[in-house]
């Protein structure tokens, strides 16, 4: 990122006003910069859109394709496992960074960086002679991934002045949510015609495609400062949030591997955890944390954060869980499980924008609380699913269940950021990020460790019921806690304010 300075404005360590009050005269390598209409704010942020909602997408991708791995790289289970677990460590460990790079460096270079990285790691898995240049290119698909996302992020917050923030936030659901949700749905119906292959090779064309467009149309957002990069802070990261995710991925194969490797590494996880937050607390005093906890003291953030890692993990717990439910007890086969659970994903494109709109008149409440209300009545619901379950309740059940995780996601992310002032908004990123990591890490390894515990009691208590019932049984377990843990997101629901405009933050331009 050799360009950091281009396109920006001296740097002075302050984050100017973005809207119409700014537009007139920044400059830009010694001379103005051209006035930014709507349109070109649109366009930024449309690019940013599709190029996150392509490299999220490959983050669940690699589930459905395991057992043609296995067979085609002659490589065990557990091993196939590591192109998803190492695409969630990789994205752990560099999401904190990213506060760090959206500070220093301008949107275009790290755009341009964060697309190339992605659009390489793809090239270098369509390639691979096998499992290890493969797991190689999801981790450097991952890097590219993880700092997307922030960028996005911080981009809108920068753009998009408070009293429309709801309807754009709704589009980011889109792909924060909708993008893994369907990530099993493509990875069938491409592996039902193709090989494991195409599921890169589909990819890489539309990821070469925005980052030319991205190059060319995307222009640089706010000022960059200096901001100097604590190397020690990035080593304690990344045993910090790469041991808990690891730990986390590793709790459902203590029945293979036993409890020694997940203990050691959550445990170096929450030490280097506690020294990492202990090193921030004192860096940002002086304005050089590589991940600034003052965003934690704003008020608001806080509350919205929790509620969102709780949807998180009741999400991605549920879409680990229903594909096994639906495979290996009601019987269907990879694809049809997939179509299965595609109109719940479409449906939660549909309405992100919608609650987006809603927000923006009436406030989260009166989205949030009904919807982590339908959230907890389907994980009760599905606590109840058997062997003779039929299909259509299920796929009822995710239905509904995507209707209320529309209605949460949007007012969570917009209530979270929105009172953040301007030189926190790429450290909220970051931090929203991560907790989404980790929580999924958290979600997934909860969800599967109780369906382990679930379905290996009830063999021992059966005795001959068979694999289906076991499993079944297990299943319930996991969904039973889950509605549990649902109950505390409906508390969270009712304490989220509509965040109060910080100083600082976009004026309303003459038309958006």
């Amino acid at each position: 990122m050799t360009d950091h300075a281009t396109d920006a404005a001296p740097r002075t360590g302050a984050v100017p006003q973005q809207g119409s009050s700014q537009q007139g005269s920044r400059q830009q390598g010694g001379g103005s910069q051209p006035v930014r209409s709507a349109a070109d704010d649109r366009l930024v942020i449309g690019l940013l859109l599709v190029s996150a909602f392509v490299v999220i997408l490959n983050e669940t991708i690699m589930g459905v394709a395991l057992p043609r791995l296995m067979d085609d790289l002659d490589i065990s289970a557990a091993t196939g496992q590591w192109l998803t677990t190492g695409f969630l460590l990789t994205m752990a460990v560099v999401i904190p960074i990213t506060g760090f790079l959206l500070q220093r460096f301008n949107t275009r270079p790290v755009f341009v960086w964060a697309m190339s990285l992605f659009s390489a790691g793809t090239l270098i898995a369509l390639l691979a002679p096998g499992f290890t240049m493969l797991l190689v290119g999801r981790v450097v698909q991952a890097s590219g991934t993880a700092i997307m996302m922030p960028l996005l992020m911080t981009t809108v917050l920068t753009l998009i002045e408070p009293a429309h923030r709801g309807r754009v936030m709704g589009n980011i659901s889109i792909v924060i949510s909708v993008a893994p949700a369907i990530g099993p749905t493509i990875s069938g119906l491409i592996l039902n015609a193709f090989s494991w292959r195409w599921l890169f090779g589909f990819v890489l064309p539309i990821a070469i495609a925005a980052l030319i467009l991205g190059m060319v149309k995307v222009r640089n957002v706010g000022t960059p400062r200096t901001a100097p990069l604590d190397v020690f802070s990035v080593v304690l990261s990344a045993f910090a949030f790469g041991g808990v995710v690891y730990g986390l991925s590793s709790i459902g194969e203590i029945a293979t591997t036993g409890p020694v490797v997940p203990i050691t590494a959550l445990v170096v996880g929450a030490v280097a955890l506690t020294l990492f937050i202990l090193r921030q607390t004192r860096l940002q005093r002086s304005d050089r944390a590589l991940l600034d906890l003052r965003t934690f003291q704003t008020k608001g953030f806080t509350v919205p954060i929790v509620g969102m890692g709780l949807s998180f993990l009741v999400m991605l717990g549920t879409l680990i869980l229903l594909p096994i439910y639906l495979e290996r007890v009601l019987g269907l086969d990879v694809l049809n499980v997939g179509l299965l659970l595609l109109p719940g994903g479409l449906l939660m494109g549909l309405l992100s924008p919608i609650v987006g709109r809603i927000y923006d008149r009436r406030g989260p409440r009166v989205l949030l609380i009904p919807g982590t209300i339908i959230i907890s009545l389907v994980m009760w619901a599905l606590s109840t699913v058997g062997t003779d379950t039929s299909v259509w309740f299920v796929l009822g059940a995710h239905v509904v269940l995507s209707i209320g995780l529309a209605l949460t996601f949007t007012p969570l992310f917009t209530a979270a950021l929105g009172g953040l002032p301007p030189k926190l908004y790429s450290h909220g990123s970051a931090v929203l990020g991560t907790a989404q990591q980790l929580a999924g890490a958290a979600g997934t390894a909860l969800f599967v460790t109780l369906l382990t515990i679930g379905a290996a009691t009830a063999t021992a208590g059966s005795g001959a019921d068979g694999l289906a019932a076991a499993t079944a049984s297990g299943v319930k377990t996991a969904f039973l806690v889950g509605g549990i843990i649902s109950l505390f997101g409906i508390l969270t629901a009712v304490f989220v304010r509509k965040p109060v405009t910080p100083e600082g933050a976009p004026t309303p331009p003459a038309a958006h």
